[in-house]
């Protein structure tokens, strides 16, 4: 009789550590999903002034300049809901701005065009990373939640369920070969 008390304790004990360490690396994943987020939103804000500032500097011509400062300006303003598609959208402009190199030579030779670039050929390089980033996390937690124990006995607590963020993240060639901009 005692010998069973003490199995269904340890058992007891053995199912509680799990439940406690499911739901603190639960919690972690949330923690991690945050912290990416926050790193994109980031990177994604950069990407969008380094883009609203090279279109207000005179150095594209002007009907460059409108589309890719709207863009930029829609981004940066976007409702949460409508964030992926403004973004996307920059993400458009930025390659019809940039369809070649001669496009991003003649703004690097225009008066602090070769900073320009540099910046925008950096925080184009940064955002699919960053969205890399956040979305392994969301499907890490995602992987987790999943699992029946987590459903049944709601060990997410009240967390929303994670989701990623799809975008059109494919930055303009000219800025991604070797020879473009301050790395």
């Amino acid at each position: 009789m005692t010998t069973t008390i003490i199995w269904i304790a340890v058992a007891l004990v053995a199912v509680g550590l799990y439940l406690s360490w499911t739901a603190g690396r639960l919690d972690r994943l949330h923690a991690r999903i945050d912290a990416a987020r926050a790193a994109l939103d980031a990177q994604l804000l950069r990407r969008a002034s380094v883009a609203q500032e090279l279109a207000t500097a005179g150095v594209l011509d002007p009907a460059a300049s409108i589309v890719l400062y709207e863009a930029a300006h829609a981004a940066r303003q976007a409702d949460p809901e409508q964030r992926e598609v403004a973004e996307s959208e920059l993400s458009q402009a930025l390659r019809a701005v940039f369809p070649d190199p001669d496009a991003v030579g003649e703004v690097s030779g225009a008066h602090g065009g070769t900073e320009a670039i540099g910046e925008l050929t950096q925080a184009v390089r940064r955002v699919p990373m960053a969205r890399r980033f956040h979305n392994d996390a969301v499907r890490a937690a995602r992987a987790v939640r999943e699992h029946r124990v987590v459903r049944w006995l709601r060990l997410a607590g009240h967390a929303p369920f994670p989701l990623a963020f799809e975008m059109d993240d494919e930055p303009p060639l000219p800025l991604t070969t070797e020879g473009a901009g301050a790395r």
